[in-house]
């Protein structure tokens, strides 16, 4: 059954809306600790347990999508992560807080079951195209919760922001039950069985252990940024206020909509070679942060750049790991997801190591050192690799 470009449409957008579910609470960590009155590592273990949810949902419910039939386990997890939200709105002490954060993440892995879910249904050679799509929902919904969020809880509270959060994953569960399509499962072993051929794949594709290093090397890159960009734009030249550096998310959001033009690259042309073009676009991003600091403008133009190449990077990986096995999207997207967002904790801890440290331009050489890393691995697998897709390309 193909998909309708209104269904992929409909994938992106829902992407979007629930991802965001993880990071809405960012912004309104302050907000927390004042109402409960408690220190601001307290009130950041809210994102920590969101995080860590997400973490754990990602390593043992996306593989079940191979198990399972995808559309009745996303509408699933969808009720209980509005279940979650509407407890989060409510939560009259931090612990109930922290534990309704924990099942929020657990419960919005949803998008990396509609990527498989439209990875095996898409036709092979719009494949790339189907996913930069869906990628460009995720990431606009990554980069503009925050800014929703502080806006909201300035004006109304984080209570309020969490409920609207549940109203809105609410109308998404709505959605995806009338419009996504019924896919059939295609593992028939056990759990316990499901959960060791993990380990399975990681010993026996050597692309798949080859894509996931360099996004775990990109995806640190990205959170060691992120995280450090606010020390930046919050001090001398720019002294920006919070709600100036939340709207950094917009210049982001601009490289995330090219997301589908990435796809259709790697569509038309061996997706390796898009890999190389996103390593080359974060290098120029760096470039422009190091040498133009105090100039806002090439920041932009920066992060413009490093999302682009992001995007490049993680749309074409994607497309590349679901092309190895079709029977086992879900498992290859388990193992690479979950190292990547081990990644991304990993850059963001680094960020906040290097910045007392090196400050900007420290940061700037942590991230081209990852970048180095990451690069190296394309380079010295680029022979034997790329023949293989060249002939898995062709006969596809």
């Amino acid at each position: 059954m193909a998909l309708k470009k209104s269904t992929i449409l409909i994938m992106a957008v829902c992407t979007g809306l629930i991802v965001a579910n993880i990071y809405y609470s960012q912004p309104l960590l302050s907000l927390i600790q004042r109402d409960f009155h408690i220190t601001e590592s307290e009130a950041g273990q809210v994102t920590f347990f969101t995080q860590m949810g997400y973490a754990m949902g990602l390593l043992f419910c996306v593989p079940l999508g191979d198990m399972l039939e995808r559309k009745k386990q996303i509408i699933i997890m969808g009720i209980f992560s509005t279940l979650a939200l509407a407890a989060s709105a409510v939560a009259p002490n931090p612990d109930l807080l922290k534990t309704a954060g924990f099942f929020i993440g657990f419960t919005s892995i949803i998008p990396q079951l509609i990527i498989p879910m439209a990875a095996h249904l898409a036709d092979a050679k719009e494949r790339g195209g189907v996913i930069g799509t869906i990628m460009s929902g995720l990431l606009v919904g990554i980069l503009l919760s925050r800014t929703l969020s502080g806006f909201v809880g300035k004006y109304w509270g984080w209570q309020v922001m969490f409920a609207i959060a549940a109203g809105i994953t609410l109308a998404m569960v709505i959605l995806m039950a009338v419009t996504f399509p019924s896919s059939k499962p295609s593992y028939n072993g056990s759990y316990g069985q499901l959960m060791k051929s993990l380990l399975h794949l990681i010993k026996t594709e050597p692309l798949l252990r080859e894509a996931t290093a360099i996004s775990m090397c990109s995806f640190a890159m990205f959170g060691l940024f992120w995280t450090t960009l606010t020390f930046l734009l919050s001090a001398p030249p720019f002294s920006y206020k919070s709600d100036v550096i939340g709207s950094m998310g917009l210049a982001a959001a601009a490289g995330a909509l090219c997301a589908p033009l990435i796809g259709k690259i790697a569509d038309n042309k061996n997706p390796r070679i898009a890999v190389g073009y996103g390593i080359g676009f974060v290098f120029l991003g760096f470039f422009l942060f190091y040498f133009f600091r105090t100039h806002i403008f090439a920041i932009l133009l920066g992060i413009v750049a490093i999302d682009l190449g992001q995007q490049g990077i993680h749309v074409s990986n994607q497309t590349r790991i679901y092309a190895l096995n079709p029977a086992a999207r879900n498992r290859l997207n388990t193992v690479y997801m979950t190292f990547s967002f081990i990644g991304t904790a990993t850059g963001s801890a680094i960020g906040l190591w290097v910045w007392p440290i090196g400050h900007w331009p420290g940061v700037c050489l942590a991230a081209v050192l990852l970048m180095c890393i990451a690069l190296s691995i394309y380079l010295l697998t680029y022979k034997k690799d790329a023949a293989i897709e060249d002939a898995g390309f062709k006969r596809a």
